[in-house]
């Protein structure tokens, strides 16, 4: 390319409303030189003199740094607004990065191999099939259409989209193997957008994103005892249900005993952590019999869950119920299968309930929060755990969600900003499914 004139200037900013795009408005009699050679690194038109760089990797200063530089190599003159030049010059990093083990250099590989991604998606290039939930980040299957034909699997939304390792000869291997692993939780055609590819697609329409697209939804607070709730529904246990008699063995413990014989529940008084057991919960076949089934419930478990579970030992009902995920079902809950459990997880993403059918003391699983590592409060319930009973905790779990949330479907799976400078929200994929390169 032949060098510009010195009178072309390229001036680059901050987009006003969407950070950390960026605008760029080119002048002079060389303009359309600049224009082209900009539109060649990503940029696109928004009018007569203004170009707009808007990605789904939040990578808009480092590329505009690259883009000046090679600006000035051909000539034309540049200038960089100081509050953009800030940006540049600031090394952020994302918060709770799920690869940690990535140089910076690294991580920014990963985001621009999701904007090639993305671009190919938006371009008509790629052709999504199916996607699903995976119970971490969303998961999806297509096939490329120009060139070398290929049908991939794609893990991750945003700057954590990757292709896996799984690749295929043709589009219904693809979709097969898609359908054996995500099972019920498959779904026709790409996700929704995400916030963010609303956004980028808006400003590269050259319309501002809306507020509601800028602005993501805060991240709801599973439901929680608050501190004394336990001791306080232990104390009226006793007071208003004769049925249970009180042991205290030790200073930190109090035994519920059923007057059947064939029912104990153990409370730790001195419980505060949200991973420390509260309560121990166990059923037995008789007096003397051996132990049917069992529950362990964290410090932080909502009252009526314990309610829930010492009711139905109280007085089991007479028939059986129907399995817990039809009431999860007719609650709008989202299913997600895995080649071990099966999840399904509330409208609002404050509880998920979980079944792992090849386990025994931890055969169910109900936990606060969008993390079981990181749960507010978890119930582990053992094999032999009754199918009714499973089916008034799932009740009790949806009746704890708002109204509001209940008969809407399940919102996608989004983190809200983790403040400055980290200007975009990170998702979390498996890391089993990142490209091997990148894995330590």
């Amino acid at each position: 390319m032949p060098y510009a004139p010195a009178n072309a200037h390229v001036h680059f900013a901050l987009h006003p409303d969407h950070h950390p795009a960026v605008i760029a408005t080119t002048t002079g009699p060389t303009a359309d030189a600049a224009r082209s050679h900009l539109h060649g690194l990503g940029w696109r038109s928004t009018g007569p003199a203004t170009m707009v760089l808007a990605r789904i990797d939040c990578e808009e200063p480092h590329y505009t740094a690259q883009a000046a530089e090679q600006l000035r190599r051909y000539g034309f003159t540049t200038e960089i607004d100081p509050a953009l030049q800030e940006e540049i010059d600031t090394e952020w990093t994302w918060a709770n990065y799920p690869m940690p083990w990535c140089t910076r250099e690294e991580i920014r590989e990963v985001g621009a191999a999701a904007q090639r991604i993305h671009h190919d998606i938006a371009a008509g290039r790629l052709v999504i099939h199916l996607h699903a939930h995976d119970g971490h980040t969303i998961v999806a299957v297509g096939s490329y259409k120009e060139g070398v034909r290929r049908h991939v699997h794609l893990h991750g939304e945003d700057h954590l989209r990757q292709e896996t390792d799984l690749t295929f000869p043709t589009e219904a291997e693809a979709v097969a193997e898609f359908q054996r692993l995500y099972g019920v939780a498959v779904r026709p055609g790409p996700a929704p957008l995400t916030s963010r590819e609303q956004a980028v697609r808006r400003l590269l329409a050259g319309q501002p994103p809306s507020a509601a697209e800028e602005t993501p939804a805060p991240a709801a607070e599973p439901p929680a005892a608050e501190p004394g709730e336990h001791e306080e529904f232990l104390s009226a246990l006793f007071d208003e249900d004769r049925q249970w008699e009180r042991y205290r063995p030790f200073d930190e413990t109090t035994i519920a005993s059923h007057e059947s014989l064939t029912v104990r529940a153990e409370f730790d008084h001195e419980a505060r952590h949200r991973t420390d057991v509260a309560w121990t919960i166990a059923e037995y076949d008789g007096p003397v019999g051996e132990r049917l089934w069992h529950a362990t419930l964290t410090a932080g478990t909502p009252v009526p869950f314990i309610r829930t579970i010492l009711q139905h030992l109280d007085a089991p009902p007479l028939s059986t119920a129907d399995h817990p995920d039809n009431v999860l079902h007719g609650a709008a809950w989202h299913p997600a299968s895995h080649p071990a459990r099966t999840t399904w997880t509330a409208p609002d993403r404050t509880i998920t309930f979980e079944s792992t059918p090849h386990a025994t003391a931890d055969r169910w699983t109900l936990y606060g929060g969008e993390d079981l590592n990181r749960a507010a409060w978890t119930i582990h319930l053992s094999v032999g755990v009754p199918h009714d009973l499973l089916a008034k905790l799932a009740q009790t779990a949806a009746d704890l969600l708002p109204s509001t949330t209940r008969p809407t479907p399940r919102p996608r799976s989004r983190r809200p900003p983790a403040g400055s400078p980290q200007p975009c929200p990170p998702s979390a994929p498996a890391v089993g499914n990142l490209p091997r390169r990148l894995l330590p």
